[in-house]
């Protein structure tokens, strides 16, 4: 009997379906394949693109900092930008780095993406979609547009050869927005585990929350279809020097809600080298098999009156952002955020000799 769709665009979305499903066999098949070679290896050869490695929106804030850290960790960094103009952004910072390289290729263009990733064996998707015309640096569509890229960067790898490995940067706002009423009981703790919930972030108007949430929950879906590994760090607002100036769209878009996220404990920060050398942690320990799944990443979260007013300044915005009590008071804690799974890899990376610094403290 044949199948008979209702309209063209059931048709064009039966059509995608079938397309993602044959490539997503093929690459879990040369995957298993590869992976089946190498076990009767009894003599592993040194592999040249071991050390290959892509980066995409290589000029953001995150992106530069992950970049400096993988490159100084002696990867071979293929850096993904929009445009001409980013690809002269990054020739100024990135002048006299022999094992830094950059390449144009659109995230919405999957086959453009997948000639940008082969003969890397990891990519770190830390792209983040902000409309500087939206009030707030991130809408609704972008949340959409987002989720798009991601699952194009995520097709792409499945769909090149050569990648194993994935990491993506997602956000701790994929945790920590849970329907407490909706649940018959609400942990305490907002771990790896916590998923933040689609209807509560659409009812609230949290775009970037929604944005990050639908992004790694499609990169989680390909990936499982693929065979491809995929780690996730949840990561807290990004801070560090010149922050204001350099993701003053993102910090904003991130603040919506903050006043609810003080109020519940869950308003943390984490230092911007942190977060790369963070990211090179979980990457490094998905190489030897210890690192999977998702992580999450603060170093600071901000609990009193004192803190807010501190963390405010930096960031250059009004007290009352954050802190929307009269007087200004600390913060209750209704609910406790742990990184005890990152803490845990980056203590075993540190004891088993990892060529990371030891800022295991921090963390």
């Amino acid at each position: 009997m044949g199948v008979i769709f209702r309209s063209e665009e059931t048709f064009l979305s039966h059509l995608h379906h079938l397309r993602r499903n044959l490539l997503s066999h093929g690459g879990l098949q040369r995957r298993k394949d590869r992976e089946h070679f190498n076990a009767f290896k009894s003599n592993p050869i040194v592999d040249p693109e071991e050390k290959v490695v892509c980066v995409t929106s290589g000029v953001s804030f995150l992106g530069s900092a992950i970049v400096e850290e993988l490159s100084t960790h002696g990867y071979s960094v293929r850096v993904i930008v929009d445009s001409p103009e980013d690809v002269s952004k990054l020739d100024e910072t990135t002048s006299g780095r022999h094992n830094v390289t950059v390449v144009v290729a659109k995230l919405t263009d999957v086959n453009s993406l997948v000639e940008a990733f082969n003969g890397c064996r990891g990519v770190f998707h830390t792209s983040s979609s902000i409309d500087p015309a939206g009030l707030s640096g991130y809408t609704k569509v972008m949340s959409e547009v987002e989720m798009r890229s991601t699952e194009n960067v995520m097709e792409a790898c499945s769909r090149t050869e050569t990648i194993r490995n994935c990491v993506l940067t997602s956000s701790l706002l994929a945790c920590i927005w849970r329907d407490q009423h909706g649940e018959t009981e609400t942990s305490q703790i907002v771990d790896h585990a916590s998923w933040s919930s689609l209807e509560l972030c659409q009812h609230k108007k949290l775009w970037l929350a929604l944005g990050k949430l639908k992004s790694e929950k499609v990169a989680w879906k390909i990936a499982q279809e693929s065979g491809l590994k995929l780690a996730t760090i949840c990561s807290a607002l990004i801070t560090g020097p010149n922050s204001h100036l350099r993701s003053s769209t993102a910090t904003l878009a991130y603040l919506k809600g903050a006043g609810e996220m003080y109020a519940n404990g869950v308003l943390a920060t984490v230092d911007v080298t942190k977060l790369a050398k963070a990211h090179l942690y979980v990457y490094e320990g998905m190489k030897d098999n210890t690192a999977s799944g998702r992580y999450i990443c603060f170093d600071r979260v901000i609990s009193t009156a004192d803190e807010a007013a501190t963390f405010a300044a930096e960031i250059r915005v009004p007290i009352r952002t954050i802190v929307q009590t009269t007087p200004l008071i600390d913060s209750p804690i209704s609910f406790q955020l742990s990184n005890k799974k990152l803490s845990n890899l980056i203590a075993r990376s540190n004891l088993q000799g990892s060529r990371c610094l030891n800022e295991n403290r921090d963390f």
